[in-house]
């Protein structure tokens, strides 16, 4: 039987820990433990920590922890968002962090078709960013029931946005976002940022990294040769954590790295690397630079979908994120404080998700795609076109009396949609906020004999305004082209004009 050792806090000495001595978990840095009961881990730090180093955790696991516990939605960013050290341990001259053990959903419960080899296994991005893990032909593919389809990664992303924009609001930058330090779960669209401890504290505790390759800034690589305490280095901070957030939702919706082009600048691979992802880097869909454009020919057979942006453009996303990959990758590649905020992304993520609709194609792995504004929409992952009229429902607020404006917010209509309380009005934000009450469906959207009805299910002061009629709840109104429904009379209330797609 495998030895338990106890350990006490730093912080408080009447609190013990106990883990199972044997062969750690080794990550970069720390070897972690697990306790008995598997509800924590102790990692120690392989070496000794600095002083400012152990102040630096010292502050995560104190001032930045309470801080998350009094602010919003705490439970939500601590249970479901990020795995945030709560207490320090030491043992000789190595410290440990107490950590929250990883929900079983984020370990393998299948892993590849056919093998056990990652069964168990942490669920970290890059299984599920590299095409060739969900390709039919490739002999360690994933099992097709870890995968999920296109819509998981639109709330995976929220998730990594959310915790991205909670940890800038409060002052801190992560430093090294990246597929390996966020772990996913496609099935329950879950996402858990990792490796709090290596915070960064702007002008206070510096990085200790640059970042892992493929996720660091252009301007940190370009400045990487310059000592650290030359002002013209740049290191690690809000800003580059944008980028590789950009990067980040990019690779997850279109399983390529934005920068990862055709272009060769140097014959030397390290050189060339170095290049490409920092002072040299295009990106690969730039619309007025065809330099680092894609070589088809040049990909590996796993590749030659995802990998082709003539297959699958970053449009398909459609227009609220196309704004946001140009901005990150043309605008602000190179100009940092261009780049979008975490915010932004959550807010075009969910309008995104407001214009999917549901692949027609039982076979369509993906099942789901993004409306592309046409009168002949299809799904660009299987081809198979949509069949039947489409609602398209445009939001408009009251801007004063009589006075209606578009939000530039749209909702697509598909049999058996839910309308929310953040459809109805602009007093209520979808965001980590949200109460269980808000996040009940007041109707609900269906193709009832041969036509598209909105149901009404509490609404009450819905009103079809063309045809001059209240739609109490239980009732419903149908969808014409045209028709003008006001969904609240109330302050912040809106108004839906429908028109008809795919006629």
């Amino acid at each position: 039987m495998k030895k338990t050792v106890k350990v006490s806090s730093v912080l408080d000495t009447t609190k013990a820990y106990e883990y199972v001595e044997g062969n750690p978990v080794q990550g970069g840095v720390k070897d972690v433990y697990f306790s008995p009961d598997r509800t924590y881990v102790v990692a120690f730090y392989r070496t000794p920590l600095e002083v400012d180093q152990k102040e630096r955790i010292k502050r995560i696991v104190t001032t930045y922890l309470t801080n998350i516990k009094g602010g919003n939605a705490s439970d939500y960013f601590l249970n479901d968002i990020f795995r945030w050290p709560y207490d320090i341990v030491q043992k000789g001259d190595l410290t440990g962090i107490i950590v929250p053990i990883y929900n079983k959903k984020f370990f393998f419960a299948k892993g590849y078709v056919g093998s056990d080899i990652i069964l168990g296994g942490d669920k970290i991005g890059k299984w599920f960013t590299a095409p060739m893990f969900r390709n039919q032909q490739y002999p360690l593919r994933l099992d097709h029931t870890e995968l999920g389809d296109w819509l998981s990664y639109f709330q995976i992303a929220v998730n990594i946005s959310r915790g991205v924009k909670k940890l800038h609001q409060m002052g801190l930058a992560h430093s090294d976002l990246s597929y390996n330090n966020i772990l996913v779960d496609p099935v329950t669209k879950s996402a858990c940022i990792i490796d709090i401890d290596g915070l960064v504290v702007p002008n206070l505790f510096p990085p200790e990294v640059i970042g892992t390759a493929d996720f660091i800034a252009p301007e940190v690589l370009k400045t990487k040769h310059l000592n650290i305490k030359d002002t013209n280095r740049q290191l690690p901070n809000q800003k580059t954590d944008l980028h590789a957030l950009a990067v980040l939702i990019y690779m997850y919706l279109l399983r390529r790295h934005p920068l990862k082009g055709g272009k060769i600048w140097d014959l030397d691979s390290e050189k060339d690397d170095l290049l490409s992802m920092g002072e040299k880097s295009i990106f690969v869909e730039h619309p007025n630079d065809t330099t680092n454009y894609v070589k088809a020919d040049h990909l590996k057979k796993w590749d030659a979908f995802w990998g082709d942006p003539k297959k699958i453009s970053y449009t398909a996303t459609g227009p609220y994120l196309s704004a946001l990959f140009k901005r990150a990758f043309v605008d602000g590649l190179h100009d940092p404080i261009r780049r979008p905020i975490a915010n932004e992304w959550e807010t075009a993520l969910l309008k995104t998700v407001d214009l999917i609709q549901p692949c027609l194609n039982p076979s369509c792995n993906e099942k789901w795609y993004v409306f592309d504004n046409t009168n002949t929409p299809k799904c660009p992952f299987c081809g198979m076109p949509h069949k039947g009229t489409l609602p398209v429902l445009d939001l408009y607020f009251k801007f004063k009396d009589d006075v209606w404006k578009p939000e530039n917010h749209r909702l697509m209509v598909y049999h058996n949609q839910y309308l929310f309380k953040w459809h109805v009005s602009k007093k209520v934000i979808r965001n980590e906020n949200l109460t269980a009450e808000d996040k009940k469906p007041v109707g609900y959207f269906t193709f009832h004999q041969g036509r598209w009805v909105l149901v009404n299910q509490s609404l009450t002061s819905m009103k079809d305004v063309t045809e001059g009629k209240e739609v109490p709840p239980n009732s419903m109104v149908e969808l014409t082209e045209g028709k003008k429904i006001l969904l609240s009379n109330e302050e912040g209330g809106r108004l839906i004009y429908v028109t008809l797609a795919n006629k």
